[in-house]
């Protein structure tokens, strides 16, 4: 969340931030958390007056005759009620107070364009040449179900639709790209974590995802626990509530990990092949750093290249694109998808997601480091897809597919794959 000193300072910036982001309803709880912090900068003065006179009659007791005791001490009583009762109001006070700071989304950056939806974003640079097909290509579910590789009726009757089951090959491709990922970022100082699956609303919470993500997750009100939906939430919840030393920044990991969302409000999209599942696997990129800035843009820069680089060794064409003040979620301060081509769409289509919150998230977390010498400040955080299978199956199927149904393998991965260059038999 946001700093109160922020609306403090600078509303109009606050305000402006919401709408930019397309959340009119969000910018009137920066005057509902403005009015609520008035209120109780308002209490403070008489509280800490009470509070001292408190404290400091048990010396003024002492110095009274019998006679002047029990009046003093009916005086004191009532200035216990009293204190009590406005303790317990500044109690609230701030629970509300925080609940309108939860809503209040970070401030856009400058260079976050103006738009309502994803159609607004801004391409910034193109890589890579779409294909030219000598025969009609094939959508990568004809593919996979011809080869064996893709089940989705057996899969829909256990356990609904936007379910699937990968076999053989496919299953071994969806392996080797996730594994290549991982090792892509360890081999550039990445630490390799395997995180916790259910989180605490807290970490939902911290990360951004709550309040306004519920519909979206799968939850299990038994426990009080939520399937992730990215290793984003675990891994950036990492060190909650905990003081960081300065020279162990940034703290840079990659997680695998399986993912859980419901897709809620997409009834009709996407509802064939492999595209908007309910159940994927996901390599993903958290940097934790200092409050600066300069570096949280320069991370963010490294870990687009990271997934550009992912890109290129798998030998298919994208396109990056700033995203637009409408489409941005309310704690990142600014965005970049990568578009994957994908012949079966005819259009680049979004396979990776990087974001920078700078202490959004952190304040949330109560996430914190020491620079040498000074006071606890919040961290800044940033992240980013790596690869997020199957979708990222889609473009590998269908761009690197043969007139025959078989499916060359991009150098990268073959060492993941026992050498092979080519996957399936002939079957069109």
């Amino acid at each position: 969340m946001l700093d109160i000193k922020v609306l403090r300072e600078n509303p109009d910036a606050v305000r402006a931030g919401a709408v930019k982001k397309c959340m009119p309803d969000r910018a009137e709880a920066v005057d509902r958390a403005l009015a609520l912090d008035a209120e109780l900068r308002a209490m403070t003065p008489r509280l800490d007056a009470m509070r001292s006179e408190q404290k400091a009659a048990g010396k003024q007791l002492g110095k009274l005759s019998a006679e002047q005791r029990p009046a003093f001490l009916e005086q004191q009583k009532a200035l216990k009620v009293e204190l009590q009762a406005m303790e317990e109001q500044e109690k609230q006070l701030r629970a509300e107070l925080d609940t309108q700071l939860s809503l209040v989304p970070n401030i856009p950056d400058d260079d976050v364009p103006a738009g309502k939806t994803d159609a607004d974003n801004v391409e910034v640079r193109k890589v890579g040449t779409v294909r030219t097909f000598d025969f009609q290509p094939r959508p990568h579910y004809e593919i996979g179900e011809a080869q064996g590789w893709l089940d989705f009726q057996r899969a829909a009757e256990m356990a609904g639709s936007r379910n699937y089951f990968l076999f053989g090959d496919l299953a071994l491709l969806h392996d080797a790209i996730l594994r290549f990922a991982v090792e892509l970022l360890v081999q550039r100082g990445f630490v390799p974590v395997d995180p916790p699956l259910l989180v605490r609303d807290a970490a939902m919470f911290g990360t951004g995802f709550f309040p306004g993500g519920e519909e979206q997750t799968y939850r299990s009100e038994k426990d009080g626990l939520n399937l992730i939906g990215t290793a984003e939430v675990p891994v950036t919840s990492l060190h909650m509530g905990e003081i960081l030393d300065a020279k162990d920044l940034p703290k840079k990991y990659v997680a695998r990990s399986a993912c859980f969302r419901r897709e809620a409000g997409t009834y009709g999209k996407d509802t064939r092949g492999l595209y908007r599942v309910h159940q994927f696997q996901k390599v993903e990129q958290v940097v934790v750093d200092v409050a600066d800035k300069a570096r949280s843009l320069e991370h963010h820069h490294d870990i687009v290249k990271n997934s550009e680089d992912l890109l290129q060794a798998c030998e298919l064409p994208y396109r990056v694109v700033a995203v637009c003040g409408g489409d941005l979620g309310v704690p990142q301060a600014m965005k970049y998808d990568i578009e994957t081509w994908m012949p079966s769409r005819n259009a680049y289509s979004e396979t990776h997601s990087a974001s920078r919150f700078y202490d959004y998230q952190a304040r949330r977390l109560g996430l914190r480091y020491r620079p040498e010498g000074g006071k606890p400040q919040h961290c800044h955080t940033l992240n980013n897809t790596v690869a997020a299978s199957p979708r990222i199956l889609i473009p590998l199927l269908e761009n690197h597919q043969n007139a025959d149904g078989t499916v060359n393998v991009p150098a990268a991965l073959r060492p993941y794959l026992g050498g092979r260059a080519l996957l399936g038999t002939p079957v069109f």
